[in-house]
């Protein structure tokens, strides 16, 4: 899952990211909201953390132009201002949720997760496809019952595919929701992740989950 975090307080950010990236996730990160704009148009993100107040373009602003172009992205809003008013006109400009600061970081975590399971086809934290399950609340895989121990990438590609299941997934979907800008990767970095996967979620078991589509992409789903 890809994530861009937006916050003008610069400790706050890099906390903020660096946590996300420890629980999986591909952040993108800005301090200001013009640049906030630039990122939103140049990829599809799976959920936006959008601070209130933002040089530049606030974050409100930012929100209400995000709906009116028709983006259905997750947004969850960051603010100091708790007031009731200031909640329903947060929530009126567009945002999906809105966390007033200070928070905690598993109170986060957990909102994120219920926001990008809202463009799911799978609304639990436990994800499921024939024997293959994945906790995204705990992070744990298992098939067959036993534990499959995952890379980072390995882990954000595998639940990418399990929020997707039966959709056919291009490489330049995968690498758009896997690896943010400042990552420079190889056009075969899909197929060597697929590869990887394939190893741990699939040898060994009579069926086969993961499928690749020549000239399209891959596919997770059951094949009768």
């Amino acid at each position: 899952m890809r994530i861009l975090v937006v916050e003008d307080e610069r400790r706050l950010l890099g906390i903020i990211t660096k946590q996300l990236k420890k629980k999986g996730y591909s952040v993108d990160a800005v301090d200001n909201g013009l640049e906030a704009e630039g990122y939103l148009g140049a990829a599809d993100y799976d959920c936006v953390v959008l601070d209130r107040m933002l040089p530049g373009k606030n974050g409100t602003d930012i929100l209400r132009d995000i709906r009116r172009s028709g983006n259905t992205v997750p947004v969850l809003l960051l603010t100091a201002m708790d007031s009731i008013n200031d909640r329903v006109n947060g929530l009126d400009a567009g945002a999906d949720d809105y966390l007033v600061k200070p928070f905690s970081f598993d109170e986060l975590f957990a909102r994120v997760r219920a926001l990008t399971r809202r463009n799911s086809k799978q609304k639990s934290t436990l994800l499921q496809i024939a024997d293959l399950e994945l906790d995204t609340a705990s992070q744990k895989v298992r098939r067959g019952g036993q534990d499959i121990h995952l890379s980072t990438k390995e882990y954000m590609l595998l639940e990418y595919m399990m929020h997707n299941l039966g959709i056919v997934l291009s490489r330049d979907q995968i690498i758009e929701h896997i690896w943010n800008f400042d990552y420079e990767c190889g056009s075969n970095v899909v197929d060597v992740y697929i590869r990887y996967l394939r190893r741990k979620i699939d040898d060994g078991h009579g069926q086969v989950l993961i499928h690749t589509l020549r000239g399209r992409g891959y596919v997770l789903r059951e094949e009768s």
